[in-house]
């Protein structure tokens, strides 16, 4: 760095070369730490100007879900089945009810359909009827010439 009295020696023009250099030095570094700034905002961390490997952020995190479940008690108690179990829910299903049983509209039929037991025979049984076609036998270079 230039001392003062080094500053008052310099000609106008080294001067304002001077004033230039350091302002394009002071532009490029704050375009460093904006760009490193902008990175710890997506959810990482930089080292050396590039964003270090790390896990990446989920898309559907902080958005809103429709409710699944809801209390019969209060209707305007709901859970979209995300996070912790409420307390409402968490009694119930201690006093020997299900999740099921707070499922919303639609939900509560398609629970109640998968809960029984599905059978397999069916499907096997038609797998095992497909007949496949025999394979042909290798046919060789010799007995074509």
């Amino acid at each position: 760095m230039a001392r003062p009295s080094k500053l008052m020696s310099m000609s106008v023009e080294s001067l304002m070369k001077l004033r230039d250099d350091i302002g394009s030095v002071l532009s490029h570094r704050a375009v460093q730490l904006q760009s490193q700034l902008a990175a710890l905002d997506d959810g990482g961390w930089v080292t050396s100007g590039r964003k270090a490997a790390g896990r990446p952020r989920s898309k559907l995190k902080g958005r809103k879900v429709a409710p699944k479940y809801r209390n019969p008690a209060n209707r305007s108690e709901t859970w979209a089945g995300r996070g912790a179990v409420p307390r409402w829910m968490a009694a119930q299903i201690k006093a020997g009810k299900k999740r099921e049983d707070f499922a919303i509209g639609e939900r509560m039929a398609k629970f109640k359909k998968s809960s029984r037991k599905k059978t397999r025979g069916k499907r096997k049984a038609s797998t095992s009827s497909r007949k496949t076609p025999p394979k042909s036998p290798p046919v060789s270079a010799e007995a074509g010439s």
